[in-house]
């Protein structure tokens, strides 16, 4: 696949930034962005992608594995692309991650589906991301000035996810990782609100009745339970078992996603320190 075929996301900017002294050593940043199904994970790794120089979007969804693949559920008898244990190709992933972090580049074999899902807008202030994407451009050109011995060129692989804290290899490969926690009641009004997903063989898949009670939200419970106090996945507080966890919860932000970009911003700022 070519570079310029790639979906948008997928694509490094060819911008002076990135286009820099080949002799600099490169730097790969992956940033996990998880939560459950409709918790705005995609949404806010596309923010984060607009204004961050020299960033990738990795969705975790392309790594399922094919539809005729995927498990019946044990009781309801329906496929279950949520249980963890087969919801994801696990050792396809972490090799992924590993091509990614070894050369700055996604193989170029990637084939992305989710530009075929719908998507709802979710826009922030064009103040807050002009001024951190001239300050991220601003550090990174400094960054790159001290020459072949100290700069480095830094690329960020932005990875969402809705099972991203769950394989121990993938959290191994995250250098930043970030939770949305959304109510139950909102994301199953959202997931309903949904006319499907597309997978990667083009095929549209819509959940069948109760799909997001009976299938969805028990697998998300159970993938992170031990990674909140309690197993309390809504209220509970980070037990440790996702080191640097930062859990972050879009409607109690003051102005949504905006404070949230804000945050993340304000958190990978500090990686320059």
């Amino acid at each position: 696949m070519s570079h310029t075929s790639l979906p948008p996301e997928l694509r490094l900017e060819e911008t002076a930034l990135s286009l820099g002294d080949a002799s600099l050593k490169t730097r790969v940043i992956v940033v996990g962005i998880g939560g459950a199904t409709c918790s705005g994970k995609t949404t806010l790794a596309k923010h984060l992608r607009r204004i961050l120089p020299n960033s990738i979007i990795i969705h975790q969804d392309d790594f399922a594995p094919p539809q005729e693949l995927i498990p019946m559920h044990p009781v309801y008898n329906v496929q279950d692309w949520d249980d963890p244990v087969g919801a994801i190709d696990w050792q396809r992933l972490v090799a992924f991650l590993k091509y990614v972090r070894q050369t700055g580049n996604i193989p170029g074999d990637h084939r992305s589906h989710d530009h075929l899902n719908e998507q709802k807008e979710v826009p922030i202030g064009d103040g807050l991301a002009k001024n951190w994407r001239e300050h991220f451009e601003k550090a990174m050109i400094e960054r790159e000035k001290r020459g072949a011995e100290e700069g480095e060129r830094i690329i960020w692989g932005l990875l969402d996810g809705f099972l991203l804290y769950w394989d121990p290899d993938v959290i191994s490969q995250l250098d930043v990782r970030i939770f949305l926690r959304v109510p139950h009641d909102v994301l199953k009004q959202r997931r309903e609100e949904r006319h499907g997903y597309h997978t990667a063989e083009g095929a549209l898949w819509r959940d069948p009745p109760d799909y997001f009670h009976q299938v969805v939200y028990p697998a998300y419970v159970t993938a992170h339970a031990d990674s909140f106090e309690n197993g309390d996945v809504e209220r509970g507080k980070p037990t440790g078992k996702v080191e640097g966890l930062i859990v972050l919860e879009p409607l109690k932000a003051e102005k949504g996603m905006e404070s949230i970009v804000d945050s993340c911003c304000e958190v990978l700022n500090g990686l320059f320190q």
